[in-house]
C-alpha cells in the first residue's frame, strides 16, 4: 500500500510538472478564443510539412507545397483524420501554390511550374516549366506566387539576394512580374525587398507586404501599379532593360536623406508610399501572407477587410482600408495570436474557415513548432472591436461592431493618439522618429451608438497614428478585445488637413542613457579585463554558442558580432530561467518606446547589455561576473527572438 501511494504521488507530481511546464495561452489569446478558435490539422509523424504554399482544388482537397520541395494533397482537410498523398517532389523550395484548370502552379526559386496529374492517381506526372529566370545561388533568392489576374495571367514576386544588404544579384530580383500561361514575362514594378505576401483584389489591384530590412523601416503593405518603385533601389539595376516600366536609376536615390519615405516620395514621383505600416515588434516582425474576407459575413463582422499573417510573431492582424483622393490607406489592428509556428500562408476553406500554414526553419518565430497546419474557425459570436477607422480632414471616425457605452465613448479622455514615423534610408530598419502626442478635442457618438466621430489636434500627413481606447466599453459592459489600432495617413478628404498642429511636443531628442549598457572599460579596472569573450550569430535566430562558462568575479570584455541578416542585441540576465523569461516578457511590452531603449527594460534582472546591432555590426560591453555560482542566461530581447536566441551562462565559484 505504501509503495502504491508513493507511485501515485510521483505520477501526480509528474502530471503537475508537465502541466506547469506547458505554455499557457496569454490572456489576450484566451479572450480571442471566445470568437476565433485555432484548430490543428493533423499531420502524419513522418511528414515535415514546412508550408510554402496552400491551394484548394476544385473538389475541396488541400494542396500544400513545402520548403522540402514537395507538394502534398490532403483529402478531408477539415476532418480529424485527413489523408496525405505526395503529389510532387524534387522541387526547389516552392513558396507559393495555386490551382487552375485541373493542375497546380508553383513558384520554385528559378521557375514557374505547372504540375498535372493526367491519370488521376494523386501524383503529378507532368512537370511543365512555364517560365524560368536566372539564379546566382544566393540563399536569399526566394520566389513567391503565383496569383491569377482576371485575364488568366499570373503574378509573382522575387526576393532580393543578401550580401550584408539586399542586392539584385540575378535578373529581376526585387521585382513584381507578370507571366502569361504561354510563358511571356512582363516586369511590373520594383523596389521590393522580401515580398513574401501579395494579393489581388476584386478590381485586379495588387497589394504586397514587406519585411523590415535595408531601406525598410518597418513592415508595410503597398499598393503596386505598373511602373511603381516601392522603396528598395537594388532592383533598379534592371531599369535599363528594354521592357522595364521604370527609367529611375539606383544612383538617383540618396542613401541617407533624413526624410521619411512619404516625404522622400515628393522628390521621386515613382516612389510609392505604403498604404499600411505595421509597427515593428508591436504588430509583428516578419509580415507574410494576406487574404481578403470574402465570406459574406460567415467569418464574423469584417467582410471585405484584409487579414495579414506574420511569420516572426505567429499572429494574424486585421486591416481595414479606404481610398481617399485615389490613394489607399487605413488602419491595422491585432486579430489573433497563439499560432503554433511562423505563419507564411493563409487560404480560405469551403466552410469559411481559414487554413494557416506555418514554418520556422532558419527564420524562427514565437510559435515553438518547426512547422504546422491549423484552421482558424469563427465561433459565431461577434467580438466587441473597432470595425473600421476612417480619416476626416480634422479627425477620425470609428465604427464599432457593437453599440458603445455612450457616456464613456463621448468623453475625449477615453482616447489617446500618438503619431510617429520611420526613416527612409539605406540602413537596416529604423527607430521610431518624430513621436508626438495628439489631443482629442471632441468625441461625438451616433444615435445608434456604433459610430464615434473624433475631432483631434495633431494629425500629420505621412505619419502613423496610434489610437489607444482602453476605457471604451460596449453598451453591455464588454471591453474591447483589442483596444489599440494604427492608422497610416497619406491623404484626407478634400486634400487639405484642417486638424490644428501640436507644436513643440515632439519627442525626438530623448537623450536616453542606459546605465547597464557599458560600452567603455570601467575606470575602476586599472589592470584591464581578465578575459575576452566573443559571441556571434548563426541562422535560425541563434547565437553561435549554446553554453558559456565563466568564473565568478572575473572582469569580462565581451564582443558581440551580429553576422546575421536581421537586428539583434545581447543581454546578460540574472540567475535562473525565471529572470530571463521575465526580461523577455517586459521587452515585448515596451511598445513604441522599445527601439529607443534597445528593447531592454529597466530592471535589476539585467546585468549588462549591448544596443540593437545592425546586420554586420559589432559592439563591445564590459561587466564583472557575479560571484554567486549558478546558471545565468544571455538572451536577445528583440521581440520574437528571446525564445530561441539564448546562451546558458554557467558561473563557477571564484578561485
Amino acid at each position: 500500500m505504501k509503495i502504491f501511494i508513493t507511485i501515485m504521488t510521483f505520477i501526480i507530481l509528474l502530471l503537475i510538472s508537465i502541466g506547469l511546464s506547458a505554455q499557457k495561452p496569454s490572456a489576450t489569446a484566451q479572450k480571442e478564443a471566445e470568437y476565433y478558435k485555432i484548430v490543428d490539422v493533423p499531420i502524419p509523424d513522418d511528414i515535415e510539412l514546412e508550408v510554402g504554399g496552400l491551394a484548394l482544388t476544385d473538389d475541396d482537397r488541400l494542396g500544400v507545397s513545402t520548403r522540402h520541395g514537395e507538394v502534398w494533397l490532403i483529402d478531408r482537410p477539415y476532418s480529424k483524420n485527413p489523408t496525405y498523398d505526395r503529389y510532387a517532389q524534387g522541387l526547389h523550395e516552392p513558396l507559393g501554390l495555386a490551382f487552375r484548370d485541373g493542375g497546380f502552379y508553383t513558384a520554385q526559386r528559378g521557375e514557374l511550374t505547372r504540375l498535372e496529374d493526367t491519370d488521376n492517381d494523386k501524383k503529378a506526372d507532368v512537370y511543365k516549366t512555364v517560365y524560368s529566370w536566372p539564379l546566382s545561388g544566393n540563399y536569399h533568392e526566394y520566389s513567391y506566387g503565383p496569383k491569377f489576374l482576371k485575364n488568366g495571367n499570373m503574378l509573382l514576386t522575387l526576393n532580393l539576394s543578401w550580401i550584408d544588404h539586399g542586392a539584385s544579384l540575378s535578373k529581376w530580383r526585387g521585382w513584381l512580374i507578370e507571366i502569361t500561361p504561354e510563358g511571356e514575362m512582363t516586369p511590373i514594378a520594383t523596389g521590393l525587398r522580401s515580398p513574401s505576401g501579395f494579393q489581388i483584389n476584386s478590381d485586379d489591384e495588387v497589394f504586397y507586404t514587406e519585411n523590415q530590412g535595408d531601406w525598410v523601416g518597418s513592415g508595410r503593405m503597398t499598393h503596386l501599379e505598373k511602373g511603381d518603385f516601392a522603396g528598395n533601389p537594388e532592383g533598379l539595376v534592371w531599369s535599363g532593360e528594354p521592357n522595364s516600366p521604370l527609367t529611375l536609376k539606383m544612383e538617383d536615390i540618396e542613401r541617407e536623406s533624413g526624410l521619411s519615405l512619404y516625404e522622400y516620395a515628393k522628390k521621386v514621383p515613382a516612389l510609392k508610399a505604403p498604404a499600411i505600416w505595421f509597427p515593428h515588434t508591436i504588430l509583428g516582425i516578419a509580415t507574410s501572407d494576406l487574404i481578403y474576407d470574402t465570406s459574406g459575413g460567415k467569418f464574423g463582422p469584417f467582410e471585405g477587410q484584409l487579414f495579414v499573417g506574420d511569420q516572426g510573431h505567429s499572429i494574424i492582424t486585421r486591416v481595414c482600408m479606404e481610398k481617399v483622393n485615389g490613394v489607399y490607406q487605413g488602419a491595422v489592428f491585432p486579430f489573433v495570436e497563439g499560432f503554433s509556428s511562423g505563419i507564411l500562408r493563409m487560404v480560405w476553406g469551403s466552410d469559411n474557415s481559414m487554413f494557416v500554414g506555418m514554418t520556422i526553419r532558419g527564420w524562427g518565430s514565437t510559435g515553438k513548432e518547426l512547422f504546422g497546419l491549423q484552421r482558424l474557425v469563427w465561433t459565431g459570436k461577434t467580438p466587441f472591436e473597432v470595425k473600421t477607422l476612417k480619416a476626416k480632414d480634422d479627425g477620425f471616425e470609428l465604427e464599432f461592431t457593437k453599440p458603445v457605452n455612450k457616456s464613456v465613448a463621448e468623453d475625449p479622455s477615453s482616447y489617446q493618439m500618438t503619431t510617429f514615423n520611420y526613416k527612409y534610408h539605406y540602413n537596416y530598419g529604423s527607430p521610431i522618429v518624430d513621436q508626438q502626442k495628439g489631443m482629442i478635442e471632441k468625441a461625438e457618438v451616433s444615435e445608434d451608438g456604433r459610430t464615434v466621430r473624433l475631432t483631434v489636434h495633431g494629425m500629420r500627413l505621412g505619419f502613423i497614428h496610434q489610437f489607444k481606447m482602453g476605457d471604451i466599453k460596449s453598451s453591455q459592459g464588454e471591453n474591447l478585445v483589442h483596444d489599440t489600432g494604427y492608422y497610416t495617413l497619406n491623404e484626407v478628404p478634400g486634400g487639405k488637413l484642417k486638424s490644428p498642429s501640436m507644436e513643440n511636443t515632439s519627442d525626438t531628442a530623448k537623450g536616453i542613457v542606459q546605465q547597464k549598457r557599458v560600452n567603455e572599460m570601467p575606470l575602476t579596472w586599472p589592470d584591464g579585463f581578465d578575459e575576452q569573450v566573443v559571441i556571434g550569430t548563426k541562422p535560425g535566430l541563434k547565437y553561435d554558442i549554446e553554453e558559456l562558462t565563466l568564473e565568478g568575479g572575473k572582469k569580462i570584455e565581451l564582443t558581440f558580432n551580429n553576422n546575421d541578416d536581421m537586428l539583434h542585441n545581447l543581454v546578460v540576465t540574472e540567475k535562473g530561467t525565471a529572470s530571463v523569461d521575465k526580461v523577455a516578457e517586459m521587452a515585448l511590452r515596451m511598445g513604441l518606446d522599445g527601439a529607443d531603449y534597445n528593447y531592454v527594460p529597466e530592471t535589476d534582472l539585467v546585468i549588462v547589455h549591448t544596443g540593437i546591432l545592425q546586420p554586420g555590426a559589432s559592439q563591445k560591453i564590459y561587466f564583472e561576473v557575479p560571484t554567486d555560482a549558478g546558471d545565468y542566461w544571455i538572451v536577445c530581447t528583440f521581440p520574437g527572438h528571446a525564445t530561441s536566441m539564448r546562451i546558458r551562462l554557467i558561473v563557477t565559484g571564484s578561485s
